[in-house]
């Protein structure tokens, strides 16, 4: 197991104590105070300790190498664990949606707020901060499962300082229906954050394209392309966990033998992963040139077989490094 891994599933152990730690408080501080709104609050902290372990489970599973069984690694058990995860914040702001009305309908008094408000201050700041630590930790490693545990963190961090700050009213005002009503406003927030979860994970599990990663790729490639990298084409990158599968067709020299074109594939695969800092799996296909038609991109200036003169460097775009055109050249 590498050093990425083992930072993921420790810092989602400790997701999983504090979620404990916070549910049993949030519970605590329902007990004392009777306020539908902080009952929601410990209603989606429930869904904080199920992903937890949920969360803790898929990043050890998508730890272990690639077997006979799962050629591409297990990566992917982290997008289903994030999508759990998105269908329980949904869930749960259904569940305080409901609870809400519920409460407008059958007010019931509340008492010791300032007790109840300090519970749960402290437990937003403790959510926020491991909120932020999962994510910065997630994006640092390449870890869908945990980045989204920071998310489902932090915003439960907002709607408990919107709880707070209708217990405020509520303590100062007297007026019953701030508990629900502030409940309500955030449980919408919760479910449209769960709802972004679930479409980021749908678009990993269906391998969707993502075209901020190929723009990061290209820019990098036009900005290290070697002399004898004549052209890319029919370019794909997904991830899987922590590693990048990269597909793709390379154009070098016809001459080449295969010791030579195996260099300049080497030399490809080091660049992306030494910018990208994890680990990458590729498969790339090496195309001759076919002069003269490549001779016009080909920057060899010491080609003793060229055709014709060479005219401008080829500049990898989107369109052209995606496409199955051989050389991307017209």
């Amino acid at each position: 197991m590498n050093k990425a891994a083992l930072a993921n599933i420790r810092v989602q152990k400790w997701v999983v104590f504090a979620s404990i730690v916070l549910f049993i408080l949030k519970v605590l501080a329902y007990f004392l105070t009777h306020s539908v709104a902080i009952l929601t609050d410990a209603l989606e902290s429930t869904v904080n300790v199920v992903t937890g372990f949920t969360g803790l489970y898929s990043l050890r599973l998508a730890a272990k190498p690639r077997d006979d069984n799962h050629p591409y690694g297990h990566g992917k058990i982290e997008l289903i664990s994030a999508s759990f995860e998105g269908i329980l914040i949904l869930v749960a702001g259904m569940i305080i949606l409901y609870e809400s009305l519920s409460n407008l309908v059958h007010t019931h008094e509340v008492r010791q707020l300032d007790a109840g408000i300090i519970i749960i201050a402290a437990t937003a700041l403790v959510n926020y901060l491991l909120g932020w630590w999962c994510i910065t930790t997630g994006r640092k490693h390449h870890s869908l499962a945990l980045q989204a545990s920071g998310k489902h963190l932090q915003s439960d961090t907002w709607s408990t300082i919107g709880i707070i700050v209708g217990l405020f009213m509520l303590r100062l005002t007297g007026w019953s229906w701030i508990d629900s009503g502030v409940a309500m406003i955030f449980a919408l927030l919760i479910m449209v954050e769960g709802g972004k979860i679930i479409r980021t994970t749908i678009a990993g599990l269906t391998d969707e394209a993502d075209e901020i990663l190929l723009r990061r790729l290209i820019e990098l490639l036009n900005t290290k392309k070697r002399p004898n990298w004549i052209d890319l084409h029919n370019l794909r990158i997904i991830k899987y966990g922590s590693v990048m599968h990269l597909d793709c067709h390379l154009t070098v020299p016809w001459y080449f033998n295969v010791n030579e074109a195996h260099v300049e594939i080497e030399a490809l695969g080091q660049t992306i992963s030494d910018a990208f800092d994890q680990d990458l799996e590729s498969f790339v296909h090496t195309d001759g040139c076919v002069p003269p038609k490549s001779c016009a991109v080909c920057p060899l200036t010491e080609c003793s077989v060229r055709q014709a003169p060479f005219i401008a460097r080829l500049e990898w775009t989107l369109d052209n490094i995606t496409s199955n055109q051989k050389h991307g050249i017209a």
